[in-house]
């Protein structure tokens, strides 16, 4: 039996076609893991409030990826994702992602762990930083205030990116509510702090970056979340911290670095 050679171009298209797809998928794996701390090593989410990744139509994932990269979706952790992907490592996430099985189980993956490592403790000298912002966050009724140790506020006088042993930390109260369960303001019209909840902190030390993967990492900063006893709070996702701040690279990563300069000036 003769087969035509319409049929054998057709069926090399076919077998080129698959093993395209299976490099892609293979490239897509090797790209795929630091996405794993949010969304799971299996592509099945492990919080409720993030996407399953496995067996999403693969047009669909890459033109997701797209929007987040150009900004046409909006979403502060996978905007900063995004923007460090090329159109090749898209196309090969998407492969990676859709191939995987819809139905699993969630799997909890080792990156998860390795990226919420943080080393930051409670600063014992807290009382000698310097304040230097308020601000009130109304979707959350908190108002938040800032402070800085010494070693940022001189790098910020000096208008020089903050160096390692550099420390901000934030008290997060929530505000003090009227009869009608709104904030009360002051005559500064930031809200008037009742309770403390929790503190946030960020800090750099060398070498406290080896272990956060590229896509993710902010040079040697790590995060941490306090209870209002100063008790590290377990369970915090560290990845949306370093994914949040990963595009403030000129700023040294700190949101309110010219805050913090202004103040230091004074």
């Amino acid at each position: 039996m003769r087969i035509s050679a319409a049929v054998l171009t057709a069926l090399l298209a076919v077998t080129t076609a698959s093993s395209a797809q299976a490099g892609a998928a293979a490239a897509g794996k090797a790209k795929a893991e630091p996405c794993t701390a949010c969304h799971g090593q299996n592509g099945i989410s492990v919080s409720g409030d993030i996407p399953n990744l496995a067996g999403q139509k693969e047009k669909y994932l890459s033109g997701q990826l797209t929007a987040f990269k150009a900004s046409e979706r909006k979403n502060s952790i996978m905007n900063a994702i995004a923007a460090q992907l090329g159109e090749e490592d898209i196309k090969n996430l998407a492969a990676f992602w859709s191939g995987l099985p819809a139905g699993a189980e969630s799997m909890k993956s080792a990156m998860l762990d390795k990226v919420n490592k943080t080393q930051i403790a409670f600063p014992k000298d807290f009382k000698e930083f310097t304040f230097y912002r308020t601000r009130n966050l109304a979707a959350k009724n908190q108002v938040r205030k800032s402070y800085a140790n010494a070693i940022a506020l001189k790098a910020a006088k000096e208008g020089k990116p903050l160096p390692n042993g550099s420390m901000v930390v934030i008290e997060v109260y929530k505000a003090k509510l009227d009869a009608n369960k709104k904030p009360v303001k002051g005559d500064d019209g930031v809200y008037v702090p009742d309770t403390l909840a929790f503190y946030t902190a960020m800090r750099t030390e060398a070498g406290w970056g080896d272990h956060i993967p590229g896509l993710y990492r902010n040079g040697n900063w790590n995060y941490a979340v306090f209870t209002a006893d100063k008790k590290l709070k377990s369970g915090t996702n560290q990845a949306k911290c370093l994914a949040c701040h990963k595009p403030l690279d000129s700023d040294s990563y700190v949101f309110t670095l010219k805050q913090l300069q202004e103040v230091a000036r004074k």
